[in-house]
């Protein structure tokens, strides 16, 4: 796993005002901690609650055409500056992408998506082909993984 690889932690859905703030999708717990986004070029000013999601201020947008500009634009931070994870615990971005394996060590796919639909993460897997199915992301299921492999207990492989 690199730990300079960017991990987007916000996405700018629009302007908010004139005065050049925008709204964000935020993707983490809370964006406080973090300042500084895309490798310096966005600095964060402030953040605050709005109906439809965060309204952030940035110091390098001023004005809503500036804002409105910026709408679809990633806030990215290096996963180094993501806080360390207790045993048992995963970023998102830490999966996508990993080859999957069955416990008998076959290559099986390689993980393209992790959904939650209320019970818990859900990995998705495609296989070579294309075809893809899922697995929940639990002990039974993953018994292990790590930033080089996933493993998936061969009674959750279809």
């Amino acid at each position: 796993m690199s730990t300079d690889r960017p991990v987007t932690l916000a996405v700018v859905i629009g302007a908010h005002g004139v005065t050049g703030e925008v709204r964000l999708k935020v993707f983490a717990e809370d964006l406080t901690p973090y300042k500084s986004f895309n490798n310096g070029a966005l600095t964060l000013k402030s953040t605050r609650h709005g109906s439809n999601g965060m309204i952030a201020r940035i110091a390098e947008v001023t004005d809503r055409n500036a804002a409105e500009a910026m709408r679809g634009t990633e806030l990215t931070v290096p996963r180094s500056a993501l806080p360390p994870l207790a045993e048992g615990e995963y970023y998102h971005a830490d999966l996508l992408g990993l080859p999957a394996f069955s416990t008998g060590g076959d290559a099986i796919g390689k993980v393209v998506a992790i959904d939650d639909f209320g019970a818990g993460d859900v990995i998705e897997i495609e296989r070579d082909g294309g075809k893809r199915f899922m697995v929940p992301m639990n002990a039974d299921a993953v018994p292990e993984w790590d930033g080089e492999r996933l493993v998936v207990a061969e009674d959750f492989i279809s």
